[in-house]
């Protein structure tokens, strides 16, 4: 996982930068993580410096998005829309997690709050209820500081990391 600088950020959005590290050093098998707001935009990943990567890679055989946290961000809002309108015309109430599993890997979406997901990509090794488990820990830690706020500042913050790399 590349790090990315937490300098100048407040210890709200530091603390959820440690979670996200948290869990994908601690989880077998994760290959990438993305927090996404309720309006799809990347705020949180675990490796936002792969997105020139994965352009530069299009040629070659792409194994999912963990080489982009934008693709991955993308997905998860995608998935996340979908089943908040297939809980909405079942009249089921919220959603609360969906999974996909595929062949070769799965795809965990959970709600934090306000409308903000938690996606993660894992690999076809991983335990699934340990990384259910640990997603439903970040989500309890992480969902009530995730204010209007931190998600601005969380935004900016990507795109001030865009700005230095050249993206």
């Amino acid at each position: 996982m590349t790090a990315p600088s937490t300098f100048g950020l407040s210890s709200e959005a530091r603390n959820l930068h440690w979670l996200l590290s948290n869990l994908v050093e601690e989880v077998s098998g994760i290959q990438s993580v993305a927090v996404v707001s309720s309006d799809g935009l990347l705020l949180l990943s675990s490796d936002p410096g792969r997105n020139e990567e994965a352009r530069e890679a299009r040629t070659e055989k792409r194994r999912g998005p963990r080489g982009s946290a934008a693709d991955l961000a993308t997905i998860v809002s995608g998935i996340g829309s979908l089943t908040i309108g297939a809980a909405r015309l079942m009249e089921f109430g919220g959603v609360k997690h969906t999974m996909v599993a595929m062949d070769e890997g799965s795809l965990f979406v959970m709600s934090i709050s306000d409308g903000s997901l938690l996606g993660v990509h894992g690999s076809a090794e991983c335990d699934m209820s340990v990384v259910a488990y640990h997603m439903a820990l970040f989500v309890g830690r992480a969902g009530h500081v995730l204010t209007p706020e931190l998600r601005s500042e969380l935004r900016k913050s990507l795109e001030a990391e865009a700005t230095r790399s050249g993206r």
